[in-house]
């Protein structure tokens, strides 16, 4: 099954888990009103492809004003990120999810197989 990231939260927001307030933006504008939007003080800015590894491609920004989140989404559409997953080929970032900032204890991965 092929899902982002965003989906993925949304789905498991319907089921009682809690997540990181966010949303889904298209241009720099969107993403700097989704940020005021969301509030706080920090934003994740994430490319919606695809793969894992999106941090190591450049595919994941922190920023700290609503201005860096209108930049690093500008910086971050239409680019080509390149990952094991994807290949050389790389895939290109058509959407953006911008999230408030959370402080991370610890990191688990679950994998299913069906």
């Amino acid at each position: 099954m092929d899902i982002h990231e965003y989906q993925a939260k949304k789905i498991l927001s319907n089921f009682g888990v809690t997540i990181p307030r966010g949303g889904i933006v298209y241009s720099p504008e969107n993403a700097e009103n989704k940020a005021r939007e969301i509030g706080g003080s920090r934003w994740v800015v994430k490319a919606q492809i695809h793969s894992g590894a999106r941090g190591k491609a450049g595919g994941i920004i922190v920023c700290n004003t609503p201005l860096e989140v209108a930049q690093a989404t500008d910086k971050l559409l239409g680019k080509k990120l390149v990952t094991n997953q994807t290949g050389p080929e790389g895939k290109i970032v058509n959407r953006i999810y911008i999230e408030e900032a959370t402080d991370i204890e610890k990191e688990l991965y679950l994998g299913l197989v069906f």
